[in-house]
């Protein structure tokens, strides 16, 4: 009897413990969601800043990507610990 509820009670902790993991998985994806706000303001900035002043065309296309990599690179971030946090 004593066993049968001991192993009852792991059961449901390994199963609180696995629905923690997959719960702090999802929100941990929601940093996606930011960089790719991110990129789309980059971006749109651009094209705004392209229209205003095409003399720096280059320039600005320079700053652009790399506001697109450190968008990119926070949202690969974020996957990233999503994954540590499911798998681990």
């Amino acid at each position: 009897m004593v066993r049968m509820r001991l192993n009852i009670y792991m059961e449901l902790s390994l199963s609180i413990v696995a629905a923690g993991k997959v719960i702090g998985a999802g929100l941990a994806t929601c940093g996606v969601i930011g960089a790719g706000i991110g990129i789309g303001l980059v971006f749109g900035s651009l094209v705004l800043s392209v229209s205003r002043n095409p003399n720096k065309e280059a320039r600005l296309i320079q700053l652009t990507l790399l506001g697109f990599a450190l968008a990119e690179a926070m949202g690969l971030l974020a996957i990233m610990m999503a994954f540590l946090i499911l798998y681990s």
